[in-house]
């Protein structure tokens, strides 16, 4: 008996396995029948990618794989090691697991990538030597300001002084030091070549 234009026995004991017939003809290169086998099998291998992956998107790219692969590869199907879906299915299913294991690899290596950008070196010789260069250039500037100024912002920035704490302690209006501090404040800004 002749199904699809294979030649298929007729003794009555052999189930006739359509995939594996169309599966034949895709091998020769069967352009009708390799659309045959995507009608009848699409539904179900889609429905086996999108269970493993999930996502509709990557399920239909991976469908695509496929049944380019069943179309490169028909030559090599059997019929005597298996039945022609049971191929098919186990090839969606290698694909879809490789595509799982692909953005797991992926995923994994942006974790790995970004906690090695976590992970800098701290380098605290270089900042204590930055810290001190800075403030002796500031000790340097802050020398430059006349006394008044150089007493209100000493007590305010370096004893923690409040600007009316500072009026009490020196016998100044509160005024004049907020006049000091501005002043110094400004002529430091200067001396240190700070733009505000």
């Amino acid at each position: 008996m002749v199904i699809d234009g294979v030649d298929v026995p007729e003794d009555g004991t052999t189930r006739i396995d359509r995939i594996a017939v169309l599966l034949q003809r895709v091998a020769a290169g069967d352009q009708d029948a390799f659309a045959r086998l995507y009608d009848l099998l699409s539904p179900r291998v889609f429905g086996l990618i999108l269970r493993v992956l999930v996502d509709r998107a990557q399920s239909e790219e991976v469908l695509q794989e496929v049944f380019l692969e069943v179309w490169q590869s028909a030559a090599r199907f059997t019929p005597n090691r298996g039945q022609g879906r049971s191929w098919v299915l186990t090839i969606a299913h290698r694909r879809a697991v490789d595509r799982v294991r692909a953005s797991q690899a992926s995923s994994d290596r942006d974790v790995r990538a970004g906690l090695r950008d976590l992970d800098v070196a701290h380098d605290g010789v270089a900042e204590q030597v930055e810290l001190r260069l800075a403030s002796q250039e500031l000790t340097a500037a802050l020398s430059t300001l006349p006394e008044v100024q150089q007493e209100a912002l000493t007590l305010a920035y370096y004893g923690g002084y409040s600007q009316s704490e500072i009026a009490a302690l020196v016998g100044a209006p509160l005024g004049t030091i907020k006049t000091r501090m501005r002043d110094g404040l400004s002529r430091l800004r200067n001396a240190m070549g700070v733009t505000a």
